[in-house]
């Protein structure tokens, strides 16, 4: 991880295009304004973590209902 020490209206730039500003510190919080394009997605940690939850509970439920499918289509042509 690399870690720098930036100040308030200071910036970063990353791979060229995204633009991340410290836009206000006050005690132990820090306010970020970040410029990057519309396909890079942005998530707070928390938020991430529950929308890859989400994704893999979603991509379980997918294959057992593709299982179930399958296995009605192939026990139709049986018969």
């Amino acid at each position: 991880m690399l870690s720098l020490t930036r100040k308030k209206n200071e910036a970063l730039i990353i791979n060229g295009n995204i633009e991340v500003h410290i836009l206000d510190i006050q005690k132990d919080k820090v306010k970020l304004g970040i410029n990057a394009p519309r396909e890079v997605k942005i998530y707070r940690e928390e938020v991430y973590a529950q929308v890859k939850e989400s994704n893999q509970v979603a991509s379980m439920s997918n294959r057992a209902n593709f299982a179930s499918l399958k296995e009605l289509i192939l026990n139709k042509k049986e018969n």
